[in-house]
């Protein structure tokens, strides 16, 4: 037993944010539950995000009901590649790629052969519940897939790549690339087998990298190393990442983006419970960084004081970036 606080107390002292602690201190804290519905249904955060100006995946069309399912062919014409996903999903669960179309049925981004009555099928089961956050009615949302930045193909399997950034009242407080495997069937989900690969705030270098909990430097499926990467567009990411602190209102959230090979960074959606995995990926704890922008919220409310986003990046650089960023 002894043993078990000993342990406890050396990650406490390395600042690791257990999950009690994420959901008294933070989620609890800083995020009101009447906002819960901007971040847990991707719909309401689209809309949202347009109104605001951020770029998002486009959406192509909405089915609420049984009988909207009609509407598919209307649209889907004319495209070979879609996406569709619940709306109130979580973890990835119930989405599906399409990436073109053969002999009258779709090719998944997996390989796999689906014909238009399995995809109405698994449509009428995302509005049954099944893949809801609390199981209640859902709606299904068909969308423009991302084609990832060529900067991903040496170090991804298939799927989309995702950046999350981890944001506390607007700043930045870490960073991570989620690299899709074989085994999370090409979707960037840790919990399906994807890759978590830590990200330094202040230039987007990338990391070390996790895998099923487990430390690593070299992709399993393409053996190329995922450290080392330089991520493009960085500044724009940690921008958008905390500009989404006005756009939802809640104080702890995980922004998930993606970098388009021809429409550039996009944000897929946001996350009120964020997991914690991200801190093996940077080695690194939360909390101690949570604790250093509470200080910096307190000393500028005692000032009168209220930074803007490029300040709020500015700040999370300066202060948790393993590399120092360059002045220019």
């Amino acid at each position: 037993m002894f043993g078990l606080w000993k342990t406890w107390k050396a990650l406490e002292a390395r600042g690791i944010m257990g999950i009690n602690r994420r959901n008294a201190d933070y989620v609890l804290k800083y995020n009101k539950r009447s906002l819960y519905p901007i971040v847990d249904d991707k719909i309401i955060t689209k809309e949202r995000a347009i109104k605001a100006g951020i770029h998002v995946p486009e959406l192509y069309g909405v089915i609420s009901t049984e009988k909207e399912i009609d509407k598919l062919d209307e649209i889907i014409a004319g495209r070979s590649d879609f996406v569709i996903k619940p709306a109130q999903g979580a973890g990835g669960d119930g989405i599906i790629v399409i990436a073109d179309r053969f002999e009258g049925r779709y090719r998944t981004v997996s390989g796999k052969i689906i014909s238009h009555e399995e995809i109405e099928h698994h449509i009428s089961s995302i509005l049954t519940g099944l893949y809801s956050l609390g199981g209640h009615r859902d709606r299904a949302l068909i969308e423009y897939r991302v084609t990832p930045d060529q900067i991903f193909k040496s170090i991804s399997y298939e799927g989309v790549p995702d950046i999350r950034i981890i944001v506390l009242m607007g700043y930045p407080v870490m960073a991570m690339l989620r690299l899709p495997t074989r085994q999370s069937g090409g979707k960037a989900n840790l919990h399906q087998g994807a890759i978590g690969v830590g990200v330094d705030l202040a230039t987007g270098l990338t990391l070390r990298g996790t895998w099923l909990n487990n430390i690593i430097t070299k992709h399993p499926d393409t053996t190329n190393a995922v450290d080392g990467v330089q991520l493009p567009y960085w500044d724009g990411f940690m921008k958008l990442a905390a500009g989404c602190y006005e756009l939802c209102g809640l104080g702890y959230i995980g922004v998930d983006m993606v970098l388009d090979q021809e429409k550039g960074p996009l944000i897929l959606e946001l996350n009120a419970r964020p997991g914690l995995n991200i801190q093996i990926a940077n080695d690194c704890g939360l909390t101690l960084r949570t604790h250093a922008v509470e200080a910096r919220l307190e000393e500028l409310k005692a000032r009168g004081i209220e930074e803007s986003v490029e300040d709020r990046v500015k700040f999370a650089q300066e202060l948790f970036g393993h590399i120092p960023p360059v002045e220019g």
